[in-house]
């Protein structure tokens, strides 16, 4: 097993002198398999919180707006938490490549749950997606860097631009098809649509899988037989007593959905916090990397703020874009769920831009700092809900207001988005302690999870009076400038904490 092993860490990635765009031919399939998983995930997105939110009598699930978009929330949360088990599994029992293929089965069986006209159902089908997602998105990018022989690949970098190019290809196409389906057809119609999508991803993964690195199928730390008891034998007992527990909750008649939203958001919460005491308490961190952590955890918490309103584009704003907003702009009409596709729209745009404007500051010594770009992204996201507030204030008493609020909205938070999220990705990497190098990336994604988790508590706090009201948009939009203003002031103290790293 050994020698195996070894001979596929070394063995380069098949070819048969083919590429895909002067890129390996796994490429192509990693490609095309991520472009699959997001047009089902951001279809079903763009229909979720509309279709909870919409009366029973017209189709939907009747909830409450808060009570949806706390749901909503929450589910997003978990997609990022779950992603840390999901990179474990793969390093430590199957393999990337293997839990890739898991993740995308279990995704598929989660959107056509959702195609169910049942509620058990539908909860079911989001719970299937987080755990689903998690397997696949801590793995599919790591495949992607597999493909090359090593860091210093000049072709690495192009490649990861042509696999971000596939996220939002799909991204983008999902609430044309499936937001149309959905709301213009039939709700459940439109879920299954989401699952026929990750259906071809899947096969056309499970196909192509051949062109892939054998790096991607190796298992770099293999879990130990005693270790497997022991984590089956915890993993059990705590499935074990959540059972229990709100079987006994069930029982007697006293589940609502507001049982499962408060302990996952805690959940949420606390997680990062334990995560950052546990390697702020490790004895093999130097002294520089201690102070390292301390600069990253600003970082951390003003990409939280930024996520908690970034990540409403999917509720608040969509029930905005619904309730709120004419679907109809120079005599062209369109559903609500058609929004969605502005995002991803506007980065495929704006980001070859915002890549060539850091390189033409850096080539003149005038880039800005890290934390300069985190306080415009926190400025920036900030400034999109006040334009919110002033949207909603439009559309008090009844009136729709022109589609154009929204447009103006989502380009200012992509504005945002592009100097906050990849810089966030690169600081990362650049501030991890050598002994947490690879756990760096699933403890960034944990700012998303706080972030959401937040939201989710507060909007269930707040109820339907609050949530999506002008004062809703504006308090937060004055605290994420308020915080992109802290940040900025506090940005020759946080230089100090990360060293030499710039």
């Amino acid at each position: 097993m050994a020698s195996s092993t070894l001979e596929s860490e070394v063995r380069p990635s098949p070819t048969d002198g083919r590429t895909f765009l002067g890129h390996p031919r796994g490429l192509a399939t990693l490609f095309m398999t991520e472009t699959w998983e997001r047009f089902s995930f951001y279809g079903m997105r763009a229909l979720l919180v509309v279709y909870m939110s919409t009366k029973a009598a017209e189709g939907g699930l009747g909830m409450q707006v808060a009570t949806a978009t706390a749901v909503y929330s929450v589910y997003n949360a978990m997609v990022y938490l779950l992603a840390l088990p999901g990179g474990w599994i793969a390093d430590r029992l199957l393999g990337a490549r293997r839990t890739v293929a898991l993740g995308g089965g279990i995704i598929m069986v989660g959107h056509f749950l959702l195609a169910v006209p049942s509620s058990a159902a539908f909860f079911g089908g989001l719970v299937f997606i987080a755990v689903g997602s998690g397997l696949l998105k801590a793995n599919i990018s790591t495949m992607v860097g597999h493909l090359y022989d090593g860091p210093n690949d000049p072709r690495r970098d192009g490649g990861f631009t042509i696999f971000y190019m596939g996220i939002n290809l799909g991204a983008f196409l999902a609430p044309l098809v499936i937001g149309t389906v959905g709301q213009k057809v039939n709700w459940h119609l439109g879920f299954a649509l989401a699952g026929v999508g990750m259906a071809l991803g899947l096969i056309q993964y499970l196909v192509g899988s051949r062109h892939l690195s054998p790096r991607s199928s190796v298992v770099t730390a293999p879990i130990g037989a005693a270790e497997r008891r022991a984590v089956l034998r915890k993993a059990g007992l705590w499935l074990a007593v959540a059972a229990v527990f709100y079987g006994v909750v069930a029982g007697t008649g006293h589940f609502t959905v507001s049982w499962a939203i408060w302990p996952l958001s805690l959940a949420g919460i606390a997680v990062p916090v334990l995560v950052f005491a546990r390697i702020r308490r490790d004895p093999d961190l130097t002294g520089e990397e201690r102070s390292r952590m301390s600069g990253y955890l600003w970082f951390f918490a003003a990409a939280a703020v930024f996520w908690m309103i970034y990540d409403q584009s999917g509720s608040t704003l969509s029930v905005f874009a619904e309730r709120n907003t004419a679907g109809t702009l120079f005599g062209f009409s369109f559903p609500s769920s058609w929004f969605q596709s502005l995002n991803p729209l506007y980065i495929m745009a704006l980001a070859p831009v915002f890549a060539w404007l850091w390189n033409a500051a850096a080539q003149r010594r005038r880039n800005p700092s890290t934390t300069s770009k985190f306080a415009f992204g926190l400025l920036m996201i900030g400034v999109s809900f006040l334009v919110m507030m002033l949207a909603m204030a439009a559309a008090s008493g009844g009136a729709k207001v022109t589609p154009l609020w929204l447009a103006v909205v989502y380009l200012i938070q992509t504005t945002g988005e592009l100097t906050l999220s990849p810089v966030g990705l690169s600081v990362t990497t650049k501030l991890a302690p050598a002994k947490y190098a690879s756990q760096m990336m699933g403890i960034w994604f944990l700012a998303v999870t706080a972030g959401d988790c937040v939201a989710a508590l507060a909007q269930l706090l707040l109820g339907d009076s609050v949530v999506g009201s002008t004062w809703y948009f504006a308090v937060q939009g004055l605290l994420a400038v308020a915080a992109g203003v802290g940040l900025f002031s506090a940005r020759g103290r946080i230089g100090r904490l990360m060293g030499d790293v710039r």
